[in-house]
């Protein structure tokens, strides 16, 4: 609870120096990959992100396999300042991992939360503020369509949040359990023709026997306003669990506050190899409110 109100403190301090809005006329999904927008919701957005994906894996060298299901959520509250938002995230999944390097193979079901996170995302930098500068040019499709070099400056966005894990948890090091601080730098970038660039730094379960580093590399494309489809990379590295998966998919807006999506995960490596299959769906109840600018009447 300290790191929240740390985090509240420094976010009312941020608000001083900035007061451009988030809010957007459809709904802002993190999904379908696994990063984080730059981007906060905006205030008066209550919304929910919720998928349930398929859970394959096979290790070679152990010989044990695994099989099952499991959904991740996010319920995402846009307060007090457009920049700001709070969230809770979380993975549950519910497999069985098979050992098949006895003459009997031995099955044991497991469950649990591999993540369940309380925190709160506050945009530091916007360059994107100004919308008034790159107007689009109306006698010119190809000044339009032409490379701006000022979109390589990215939007960033800090994160602070608490995990919870319960105790035992097949999915974390034997010996973590209860609360552990998350910190992450998310940053993006919006290109000309669709393209959206986001990067997350991620420093997960600090001080625990499971501290974990992330980086998370997604790259969208949207080829009308219905329609995205999107490439990622994750990497993740901790004393506990080490991998590189990646991810392709797409998403389609039906309503302008209702998103459906579909992805597939996969590595390259045998210690274990993945794929799973996703789908899933974001909504947003809007009760946004545009402030009322007083000039003086």
């Amino acid at each position: 609870m300290k790191i929240l109100r740390s985090l509240l403190t420094l976010l009312i301090s941020f608000s001083f120096f900035s007061a451009f809005g988030q809010y957007t006329e459809v709904i802002n999904s993190n999904r379908p990959g696994v990063s984080e927008s730059a981007f906060s919701v905006g205030t008066g957005i209550l919304q929910f992100e919720a998928g349930a994906f398929t859970v394959k894996e096979e290790h070679t060298p152990l010989n044990y396999e695994v099989g099952g299901f499991g959904f991740d959520f996010s319920i995402r509250y846009g307060v007090l300042f457009e920049q700001l938002e709070f969230s809770l995230d979380g993975i549950y999944q519910n497999d069985k991992i098979t050992f098949n390097n006895a003459a009997i193979p031995v099955e044991n079901n497991r469950s649990n939360f591999k993540n369940f996170t309380l925190g709160a995302k506050y945009l530091v930098y916007d360059p994107y503020k100004n919308a008034e500068d790159d107007k689009p040019n109306l006698y010119s499709y190809h000044a339009n369509r032409a490379f701006k070099w000022k979109s390589l400056i990215p939007a960033v966005a800090v994160y602070v949040g608490a995990n919870f894990d319960s105790d035992p948890n097949p999915y974390t090091a034997a010996s973590v359990e209860g609360f552990s601080p998350k910190v992450m730098i998310a940053t993006q970038n919006n290109f000309n023709g669709g393209w959206v660039f986001v990067m997350n730094l991620i420093q997960d379960r600090i001080g625990s026997d499971d501290s974990i580093f992330q980086y998370v590399l997604t790259l969208t494309h949207s080829f009308n306003p219905q329609w995205v489809i999107f490439g990622e990379a994750q990497g993740i590295n901790s004393d506990f669990y080490a991998d590189n998966i990646f991810r392709v998919g797409g998403a389609y807006l039906w309503s302008k506050d209702f998103q459906l999506d579909a992805n597939i995960a996969f590595n390259t490596k045998d210690t274990p190899s993945v794929f799973n299959i996703a789908l899933g769906a974001s909504y947003r109840l809007d009760f946004h409110k545009d402030k009322k600018i007083d000039n003086g009447y």
